[in-house]
């Protein structure tokens, strides 16, 4: 679409930009992230609803301030990488929806976002050089106007400074002005600021997308449906393929996972000792990973031997089998959650067995959507839609949940010293949680019979990380949810017992 064919005029688009830029050099130059990002990224999607007021993006001005809000709140409660990619893809997704780019079907929806957020870096590089037919036509007269402030400004500069010269008073009013604070104000990091804030905000105000995106969502895809006399398959496919060789394959397979489930089933339900030499920490944490990526796999076959509208989709045996051994691939991953279970048990809960934890959930959760895919006789582009659906809403829910508290939480409480099992509580990793952590110490203090000498260093670490956190939260533009949440808790005589340091 041109540039003067977009619906806002071009002097209301360049003036909403230089708006929110200085709103972004308010709220984020230099300023520490909390309330301030989710100010900005509200005032963008509120930009995006002001400039195209008559968009075909279904739904009354209360819809579409209700889908913004949705996008921006993740950073309202915390921002973190995940809240600021959540809340990216989900300006994206508004943006392209409010201009009329969004295609429905979760294969058009992740393309043509991933296009977008391609652009957005590159949109005004690729508008500026159309400035200048804009300039020569009927709409570029206010641009016109606005260029020919710039010789009355420069011009208006110098006469002032000459008059500085000639006359004492006007000299007098000029030297009142700090300059070196205006320049203080102009340096090069603000400069840089001010133009990668420019760049990503016109990207996101005027919504385009590459040329492949472009050609992708004109081009009808076409797809070949294989005939029933198998004329379109090649005879090594139909060896490799074919309704026997993925029935053997099953049989196989639905054997070699029952060996697996029984043995689990053994060593972690049962109770049964495992062999000389090998503990069950050792047990749990060898097969935690390596069991999802196996059930990956057999997602993948499932999916290649069941096409739909395939023979080997209609046969009744080779439904039975997929579904039999779907079911044991999901007690191969439930077996994988009880892994790292065991092992976090006895060990430490970290981030990455957080994200474990969750991966395989997702994993068990695809299982089930592929065996509804079968069932209902859907197609994969159904399939892609929902598991893209159960992905966005756990990490959607993921953005209100504080994984630092939980995670100092459970590795205080599970520790030797407080359960009298476990392992060693770990300072150093509980410090570098950040100050999420601070109750989860405090309890440590509070179980334990005064402060030993090992534990003192920890402590004074705690304290300074209070007053840096209380110091950070007298900026305003700090502000959030999470932070407010700590900041009445550390309201609270937090250790009575225990003299803060000087």
């Amino acid at each position: 679409m041109k540039l003067s064919a977009y619906p806002a005029a071009l002097s209301t688009r360049i003036g909403i930009v230089l708006l929110l830029t200085l709103a972004a050099d308010f709220l984020l130059f230099r300023q520490p992230l909390g309330i301030s990002l989710f100010i900005f990224a509200g005032l963008v999607a509120a930009a995006l609803i002001a400039l195209h007021p008559r968009s075909p993006y279904p739904g009354p001005l209360l819809a579409k301030l209700a889908i913004a809000a949705a996008a921006v709140l993740p950073l309202a409660e915390n921002v973190s990488p995940l809240s600021a990619a959540v809340s990216t893809a989900g300006l994206s997704v508004f943006a392209l929806s409010i201009s009329a780019r969004l295609r429905s079907g979760s294969t058009n929806v992740l393309k043509l976002v991933a296009g977008f957020l391609v652009a957005v870096p590159f949109s005004l590089m690729h508008d500026v050089p159309r400035l200048r037919k804009l300039t020569r036509s009927s709409k570029g007269v206010r641009f016109v106007s606005l260029a020919a402030w710039t010789l009355t400004v420069a011009l208006g500069g110098v006469f002032i400074t000459l008059f500085g010269i000639a006359n004492p008073v006007i000299g007098h009013w000029i030297s009142l002005i700090d300059l070196r604070a205006i320049l203080d104000l102009l340096d090069i990091w603000r400069l840089a600021f001010w133009l990668i804030v420019i760049g990503l905000v016109w990207g996101f105000l005027r919504p385009r997308l590459p040329r492949w995106c472009r050609r992708y969502i004109s081009s009808t895809v076409r797809t070949s449906t294989p005939d029933q006399d198998g004329s379109t398959v090649s005879t090594l496919q139909q060896a490799m393929f074919g309704t026997a060789a993925i029935l053997r394959a099953l049989v196989v397979f639905n054997l070699l996972f029952a060996v697996q489930t029984v043995l689990d089933g053994a060593y972690l339900w049962g109770g049964v000792e495992p062999p000389a030499g090998l503990t069950y920490a050792a047990y749990a944490h060898r097969g935690a990973y390596a069991l999802i990526v196996t059930a990956l796999l057999a997602a993948v076959f499932v999916l290649a031997a069941l096409r739909p509208g395939s023979p080997t989709s209609a046969d009744r045996r080779i439904r039975a089998l997929v579904y039999l051994w779907s079911a044991q691939n999901v007690v191969l991953v439930i077996s994988s959650i009880l892994r790292l279970d065991l092992y976090v048990d006895i060990y430490s809960l970290t981030y990455w067995r957080v994200a474990a934890f969750i991966w395989m959930g997702l994993v068990a959760t695809g299982i089930v959507l592929i065996v509804a895919r079968i069932v209902l006789e859907k197609s994969n582009e159904w399939l892609l839609g929902a598991n893209m659906l159960t992905l966005s809403a756990v990490l959607y829910t993921c953005c209100f949940v504080n994984f630092a508290a939980i995670i100092a939480h459970y590795n205080v409480t599970h520790s030797r010293e407080m359960s009298g099992r476990g392992t060693e509580l770990d300072w150093s990793y509980l410090h570098s949680l950040g100050p999420a952590a601070i109750p989860a110490l405090d309890l440590a203090y509070k179980r334990s019979n005064g402060m030993g000498a090992d534990m003192e260093p920890s402590f004074w670490a705690r304290w300074r990380e209070t007053d840096r956190f209380r110091i950070d939260q007298q900026n305003w533009r700090a502000w959030s949810f999470r932070n407010h949440r700590l900041a009445r808790y550390l309201g609270q005589p937090l250790v009575p017992t225990m003299n803060a340091p000087r």
